[in-house]
């Protein structure tokens, strides 16, 4: 018999080991999340604008994330739904980001067909496996809590043996519970197997703002208060406990624009025509996109952007007011807690002139 293999605690204390890699900073490290919600909440739209910033490796709510192939498993969408979702998100859907609404179930054959795509695609950081219920094969024995707790963790060794981050989403059982992340259906055997859980929830029906709770074994416990936008559908961060990337340092050719819309108070055309009003040695489709990817932080500086398209060509409207200005040129500020909320409330404002 082979001996067990042991390390005394002075050895491990003194080892030099790699701190948690983030997938996006500080909300999601590589392994098996769990992300839960209501039916209708939004879930598969907050994914698939994760997927589409890490894909891009373009920032999430002003977090940092590691460009990487990403796979998505729509089990309950159509390519017809998802088609419009992706248009509404985004000008530049990048092809590193891969989709399907097809799938095989863990008992069939999924794990096998997961490991043969990062094979194939080496640089794959990301799954989203939308839902946990399409996947899973026959009931077992009947132990429920075996059954969840084998379940998860097949696909949990797939996010550990390749260093990847696994999101499986899940439902919300009706009964309340102090606790959100005890309201995930199932036993505990799902949570347990998980090296991390994300719950979204509204604390009262009829709420606008919805809540974000974050758990797990590499994170620090936390809440966002977040807000779907009704125009686009992407989801805004109102509020977090965070310190986010100043827009300033993270995309410098954007103070550009918000001078320039600042003094101008309004732009509408191309982005062909904004490069030469600028004046800038940059490809106006790239202009054209990070300001796309970056409109969210643009309304802290009381820039809103709206675009449009006809056969011809594509436009976008640059508008300010300075009753959103909530950030200055020279200091910006360190989270979105306040401009983001005065930003929310007067869109509509921003939107009708």
């Amino acid at each position: 018999m082979k001996k067990m293999e042991t390390i005394t605690a002075r050895e491990l204390y003194e080892m030099k080991l790699p701190p948690a890699n983030f997938v996006v900073d500080g909300l999601l490290p590589r392994g098996l999340h769990v992300f839960a919600g209501p039916p209708k909440v939004g879930k598969s739209w907050l994914l698939l604008q994760l997927a589409l910033a890490v894909a891009s490796g373009n920032s999430f709510w002003g977090l940092h994330t590691e460009q990487g192939t990403v796979l998505s498993l729509c089990l309950e969408d159509n390519y017809a739904r998802l088609q419009k979702r992706i248009s509404e998100l985004t000008d530049e859907p990048p092809d590193t980001l891969h989709l399907t609404v097809l799938s095989k179930s863990l008992d069939d054959g999924l794990c096998e067909r997961l490991e043969m795509f990062l094979k194939e695609h080496a640089d794959t950081n990301l799954i989203v496996i939308d839902t946990l219920q399409k996947i899973r094969g026959s009931e077992g024995d009947g132990n429920l809590y075996a059954s969840d707790y084998q379940d998860v963790g097949m696909l949990k060794r797939i996010a550990d043996s390749y260093q990847i981050a696994v999101i499986l989403v899940h439902h919300l059982r009706k009964r309340e519970a102090s606790d959100p992340h005890m309201m995930i259906s199932g036993t505990t055997g799902i949570v347990g197997a998980a090296d991390g859980s994300y719950v979204l929830c509204k604390e009262h029906p009829g709420d606008v703002e919805t809540q974000l709770y974050v758990r797990g074994r590499d994170i620090e416990e936390k809440q966002f208060t977040l807000e779907q936008d009704k125009e686009f559908g992407e989801w805004m961060m109102v509020e977090c406990d965070i310190p986010l990337q100043s827009l300033l340092e993270k995309e410098p050719i954007l103070i550009h624009v918000v001078e320039f819309v600042r003094e101008r108070k309004l732009f509408d055309g191309t982005a062909t025509e904004l490069v030469e009003e600028l004046n800038l040695e940059i490809q106006p489709n790239l202009l054209s996109r990070k300001i796309r990817s970056n409109r969210q932080e643009l309304l802290h500086f009381g820039v809103s952007f709206e675009p449009s398209r006809d056969r011809k060509k594509r436009t976008f409207l640059l508008r300010y007011n300075s009753d959103c200005d909530g950030v200055t040129m020279t200091h910006p500020g360190e989270r979105y807690r306040h401009e983001t909320r005065k930003a929310l409330q007067t869109r509509e404002n921003l939107r009708d002139g």
